[in-house]
């Protein structure tokens, strides 16, 4: 059984007491020290928060900075394909436009020769038809000879035509 003497109160009294010591001395402070800990460790994490939330907002304004500079140059470039494509365009039709000029100048060209072709054989065939008369007054021949003559006249064209241009 359990004696009780006084060393026993002895006992109790002086643990009761070194508890209080202790609390007083030890286990406040080391409760403040842990309470100032948690304290800032809260602190900490409020501020890795907060951080975080910044990093994203830049992120995303970051992003959007990005987004609005690939739709600027998609229209630079979409503005660069235009005006080569209304150049090409405008070469091309101005191409056509002087190859019609050059047409139209050699068609003129082509019509100006043959009109002074067709002239210089007119002259010819005047001439031809001077000197065949003269032929033909000359010899004071009958029908048959002067059929004779303007047939060998005819002949003679025929040999001095200019390609496919009438007589």
């Amino acid at each position: 059984m359990i004696e009780l003497n006084a060393t026993l109160f002895a006992q109790i009294l002086n643990f009761l007491i070194l508890v209080a010591i202790l609390r007083a001395v030890a286990y406040k402070p080391i409760m403040r020290i842990l309470k100032a800990r948690e304290d800032k460790i809260a602190e900490s994490l409020n501020k890795a928060d907060a951080d975080a939330q910044k990093a994203e907002a830049t992120l995303k304004g970051y992003q959007e900075q990005l987004a609005g500079a690939r739709v600027k140059a998609q229209n630079i470039v979409d503005k660069a394909e235009k005006r080569a494509r209304e150049d090409r365009e405008a070469s091309v039709l101005e191409t056509r436009q002087e190859i019609e000029q050059m047409k139209k100048a050699a068609q003129a060209e082509i019509e100006r020769e043959r009109e002074r072709a067709v002239e210089q054989m007119k002259s010819e065939v005047v001439a031809l038809s001077i000197a065949a008369a003269g032929k033909i007054i000359a010899k004071n021949i009958d029908a048959s000879e002067s059929e004779k003559l303007i047939g060998e006249f005819i002949e003679k064209l025929d040999k001095n035509k200019i390609g496919d241009l009438p007589c």
